[in-house]
């Protein structure tokens, strides 16, 4: 049976405190951020040979997503999504594809809102 698979692993709403923003006050005070990244790559082999080795191992993607929002400065939450995602693809060069988005939850609006949310995709060609 000749057969394209497609599939993804997610990580969802991984949630970091760290000291991000425009604003001074939001550099010094911190808040609270959120990333989802969606890891797009063939899983069969591993799934045939039940094998982590055969597989991107999660844990070390979030580990790549963390090291990234903790431990470097942005202004922006666009600038976090594309070194998120750019890590993930040149840490796993197995993956066709990342999708991460970034959420920031403290907004310095003056009004209501949720959360800001940058996306950003990489697709290898």
């Amino acid at each position: 049976m000749s057969a394209n698979h497609r599939s993804c692993i997610r990580l969802v709403n991984a949630q970091f405190y760290a000291w991000h923003g425009v604003h001074r006050e939001e550099q010094q005070l911190g808040g609270k951020y959120e990333v989802d990244a969606e890891l797009r790559f063939d899983f069969s082999p591993a799934a045939k040979a039940d094998d982590v080795t055969e597989t991107v191992d999660y844990s070390h993607a979030y580990e790549t997503i963390r090291e990234i929002v903790t431990g470097q400065k942005a202004s922006l939450i666009e600038s976090l999504a594309f070194w998120i995602a750019e890590a993930l693809m040149e840490r796993f060069p197995s993956l066709d594809g990342v999708t991460v988005k970034v959420r920031k939850r403290n907004l310095p609006l003056g009004g209501l809102c949720d959360f800001a949310e940058a996306e950003h995709r990489i697709d290898r060609a």
